[in-house]
């Protein structure tokens, strides 16, 4: 197997005073879909943000390709080619669905790969394409969440980290999301993905890591996972 994209070692990690990661490791190879599940504040969160630089690192490192980017400044972690749709979506409200994925875009100067990237984010989410000029604010819950995918995919990234993207959402869009990680990963992107939907999430992935209070207690191939008794009884109400 070829270096992983992205390896986390013995990370911490936290706010203030606060030690929310006790040194976590994890590692996603190019090509995977990888899981972290766990309940709520667990830490999932506070990992993500910090691989993106917006918590800083207190402890560890984090490889991104072959290079650390533990102490390397948020804004320029995007242009690395790793990008983050957020928990609770964060999109600009008062920016067009077309304006926000624009602002997706932002590091890129390719106007015509722009365009292209725009089209397919259409073609991922039919929606957005209908409420184009129509403000990210005014969107249903639903339609949001797919926009702030749809943005994240703007940056062109390698690795794509998704935060709880079927929170709160109707079942039928949180398919629809989930169809879409996986057709994006069967065209080679990388992602590594937070998702409070423990079944959901280990089906999907071919690996998953299982936090609590800040540390990986767990890990293996998702569907091992999946039917471990220790997961059912904890995660997945069996």
């Amino acid at each position: 197997m070829s270096s992983p994209i992205l390896s986390v070692e013995n990370l911490e990690a936290g706010y203030g005073q606060i030690k929310v990661l006790q040194g976590i490791s994890l590692t996603v190879n190019p090509g995977e879909i990888v899981t972290v599940i766990g309940a709520n504040g667990a830490g999932k969160t506070t990992t993500l943000q910090t691989i993106s630089g917006v918590v800083k690192t207190r402890g560890g490192r984090i490889m991104f390709e072959g290079e650390d980017i533990s102490r390397v400044p948020d804004y320029k972690i995007v242009p690395r080619g790793l990008a983050q749709s957020p928990e609770g979506r964060k999109i600009f409200p008062r920016l067009t669905v077309l304006e926000n994925l624009q602002m997706g875009a932002f590091t890129r100067k390719d106007h015509a790969g722009i365009q292209e990237d725009i089209e397919k984010s259409y073609h991922y989410f039919p929606i957005l394409k209908q409420r184009m000029k129509q403000l990210g604010g005014t969107l249903s819950g639903g339609e949001q969440q797919m926009l702030a995918i749809a943005r994240a995919l703007m940056a062109r990234p390698k690795l794509l980290l998704l935060d709880e993207p079927s929170l709160g959402l109707a079942p039928m869009i949180v398919l629809r999301i989930f169809e879409v990680i996986r057709e994006l990963n069967q065209a080679g992107m990388s992602v590594l993905l937070v998702e409070q939907n423990a079944r959901l999430a280990l089906k999907l992935a071919h690996r998953g890591y299982v936090m609590e209070t800040g540390t990986i207690t767990m890990s293996g191939p998702g569907t091992e996972l999946l039917n471990d008794p220790r997961i059912q009884a904890a995660y997945l109400g069996e």
